[in-house]
């Protein structure tokens, strides 16, 4: 049970770097690589196959600008595919968003928000899939969003007191 990262660049790093440790927080596996839709597609389809062969049941890929490295992910394989769009200067991520949201019917792909919010909902996304078939990591899971909600009050508890 692990998750496979591609980035469509090294630049794409900082996007991924807040999901990779909520990944390593949950004892989540990864696999983290760079590869490309248009400049490495052997390379990309046979990182696929070696992630499938070797225990992959999410894929998380990052792409900006004509971001189509999540939809050739997603057309190489069944398994579940989470796209994260990145914001450019350009388009300022608009066109990696309506790259990866628009894919054809037949081929999915999960299209989280522009940017590091998206590399962390990307990896909670991934974490509820794993989830499934695993109650260990849904009752993490649970615990996790608990102290989210924890903090949330404590947040309008400290508002309240300034008032």
């Amino acid at each position: 049970m692990s998750v496979t990262i591609f980035l469509g660049s090294d630049s794409d790093f900082e996007v991924i770097k807040e999901g990779l440790e909520i990944l390593k927080d949950f004892g989540i596996p990864f696999n983290l690589e760079v590869t490309s839709a248009h400049r490495s597609p052997e390379r990309t389809v046979r990182l696929i196959k070696e992630a499938e062969a070797q225990g992959t049941r999410v894929f998380i890929a990052v792409a900006g600008k004509a971001a189509h490295l999540p939809g050739v992910v997603a057309s190489h394989t069944i398994l579940p595919v989470i796209g994260v769009p990145v914001e450019s200067q350009a388009l300022a991520g608009l066109d990696a968003l309506l790259s990866i949201v628009q894919m054809p019917k037949g081929i999915p792909v999960a299209t989280v928000a522009l940017g590091k919010a998206g590399g962390a909902n990307a990896a909670l996304l991934a974490i509820s899939i794993l989830a499934v078939s695993n109650e260990k990591l849904a009752a993490r899971l649970k615990g996790y969003r608990q102290k989210m909600a924890e903090k949330v009050e404590e947040s309008s508890r400290r508002l309240k007191e300034k008032l």
